[in-house]
This record gives structure tokens, sequence and C-alpha cells, in this order.
């Protein structure tokens, strides 16, 4: 069975300008790859360095009712928020929406204690991130259109309520450039309203997996992204995120997680395939008979973008997790038509 070293928490992954590698159980106190010296061949000043890093954080989140996608990037070039709801009940998803051009905030470099917000008249997006108290906190306020209601949420990740192993990993691509990443899973709490409908979402029956990324990804940044939270036949809480991107040495080190309880697995590299296009049926396997997964979408959403200096090409997709997972304890995990998400990026910028 595949398994890859968890390493001592430390408070970054940079020693001495030296960007490190591998797998850590806790979040770091600070990431701040401006740190890095000289991550490219060539020596740059440091806003030009600064232009080189792309940074997001995600929400995945889910009950027997709705599924939930949020994310709020820096992309240097431009921002972006967007949302995606799907309604179990009604089978209707929306699409929130915002590109903002220019690079005036950033991301924080700590997870301690920190907030970012996008926000217009119109258009609310605040993520409180907040592990000194355990909690990561969402806010959404969009007004109606005229094709969609109005939607405001609030969601916290509940990270204290019983023992929870998150997943930091620190990956390389060429050189010292790297990438960062941190993830959990945890319960969440919260309400949403969308248009005249209010629900209040219990932590017993509600699951979120949130991630923060950071990174001197290449300028054609390739990744597919796949991810799915619940409970399993047992009704254990339960949840994965697995990633096929650009990084080197994937045996040795990858961003696969599995949480079964709070308990994180981490995963071998996978093969993503999808023999007739994104759109239908995608195949998610490994070597070592610990993933083999087939995602069907339901739900799809594109974006395409073709400016003079970036181009990019989303695909963000709900549909059926079915399949199978092995934990550390060597217990196979069944995944019955899970809900999950599956996007596919190309991104030169």
């Amino acid at each position: 069975m595949y398994t890859r070293e968890i390493q001592a928490p430390r408070s970054a992954p940079i020693e001495n300008g030296i960007p490190l590698t591998g797998t850590w159980n806790k979040a770091f106190s600070q990431v701040n790859l401006l740190n890095v010296h000289h991550p490219y061949p060539w020596p740059l000043p440091r806003w030009l360095k600064d232009y080189r890093i792309k940074e997001w954080e995600s929400f995945s989140v889910q009950d027997e009712r709705f599924f939930l996608v949020a994310l709020l990037g820096n992309f240097k070039l431009f921002h972006l928020a967007q949302i995606f709801l799907y309604d179990k009940e009604t089978g209707k998803h929306y699409v929130f929406k915002k590109l903002m051009p220019g690079n005036s905030w950033r991301m924080p470099r700590s997870l301690n204690h920190a907030s970012v917000e996008c926000h217009s008249s119109r258009f609310f997006f605040r993520i409180h991130t907040w592990l000194n108290a355990d909690t990561i906190t969402l806010d959404l306020d969009i007004a109606a259109t005229k094709q969609q209601p109005a939607f405001t949420a609030h969601l916290a990740y509940c990270l204290g309520d019983g023992d929870i192993t998150p997943a930091a990993v620190s990956l390389n691509f060429t050189g010292r450039r790297t990438m960062y990443a941190y993830k959990t899973l945890s319960a969440v709490r919260g309400a949403l309203a969308l248009g005249e409908r209010y629900v209040n979402l219990d932590p017993v029956r509600c699951t979120g997996i949130f991630c923060d990324y950071k990174g001197f990804f290449p300028y054609r940044m390739r990744g597919v992204f796949c991810g799915s939270m619940g409970f399993d036949g047992d009704g254990r809480r339960y949840g994965f995120h697995i990633v096929e991107n650009q990084a080197r040495e994937t045996r040795k080190n990858n961003e696969n997680a599995l949480w079964v309880n709070g308990s994180f697995t981490p995963l071998p590299p996978v093969r993503i395939t999808m023999p007739n296009g994104p759109e239908s049926d995608w195949v998610i396997q490994d070597l070592d008979g610990m993933v083999d997964l087939l995602f069907t979408p339901r739900e799809i959403n594109r974006f395409r973008a073709d400016l003079l200096v970036t181009r990019g090409d989303f695909f963000a997709l709900m549909g059926y997790y079915n399949g199978a997972l092995v934990s550390g304890e060597n217990e196979q995990i069944q995944v019955r038509n899970q809900w999950g998400i599956g996007e596919k990026l190309y991104l030169r910028v």
C-alpha cells in the first residue's frame, strides 16, 4: 500500500530562501513565496516575481439539499470570484461570477487569523480564515438579476469538532519554482438564502472541504481537480480531494488526500482520463489499488477567455462519483452516487 512521509510541523515551507518539498499535517504559520531566492534562472525584480505567483482559496460544501462550490483567486492580471450552487431538490443550478482586472489585493499569507474580500454594490464575497480559533468562515451576498434570484450565505467550518488532521504540501515544478497547498475537511454549520427560500445547514449532516493554493505555476498551467465529501455506508464523514497537475516527483510527494472521520490518508498519484472528452465520464485510477473512481458529469459549466496576453479554458462540472478508495487503515471506502465536483483548467498567464 502506498505511503509517504508526514513531516513534523514547521512555520514555513521555505528555509534560508530555499523552498522545501514534502507533506505536513498542520498549516504553516506563514507562506510567502517571495522569500524564495532565485526561483528563475535570471534575476527578477520583486514586483515581477510577485506577478508570477498565482493564488486562490476554494470551498466545497454539501448536505442532502445543496451542493456549493466557491472560489476567490488572484491571478495577477485579474481577480476571479465565482460560486456554483446546485439545488438537489429542484434540480436547478446557479452560477455567480465576478471578474476584475488588475492586481490590487492579495490572498492572505497566513491562515491563523486573516481575511480577504471582494465586493461591489451588488456582489460581496468574504473569507475569514481563523485557524487559531478552529474555524474558517465564508460570507456571500449577491443581488438578484433578471436571470437569477438573490443569494446570501454564511458558512463556518467546525475545525474544532473532533480530531481533524489537515494536509499541507509543498511541491516542485522545476528549479526553485514550487507550489503550496493546504486542505482540510470538517463539518459545516451556517445558513443560506436563495430568493425567498431560507435553509439552515446542520453540521451533523453538512460537510465541506477547504483548499488554499499558492505557487509559481507554469506559464501554461494545466490541472484536473476532483473532489467530493459526505457520509459512507456506515455513517462516517469522509471526503477526498485528488489532483493531477504539473508537479515533479509525484510518487514521492503530491497533494492527493482522503479523510475518514477526520483521519487523513495520503493518496498516491493518479491518472485521470476522459475517453470521450471532459463532458463525459472521467476515469480516476492509481497504480497501487487505492483509487478507483468514475466521475459522471451532470451539470456542465465552461468558461473561456482569449485576450492579448492571457488565455483560459475552464470546465467546472458537477456530477456523481462511484467506485472505491482505500484508507490508511487498509479499509475500502465505497463511493456510491456521491455528488461532487470535477474541474479541468488550462490557463496561460
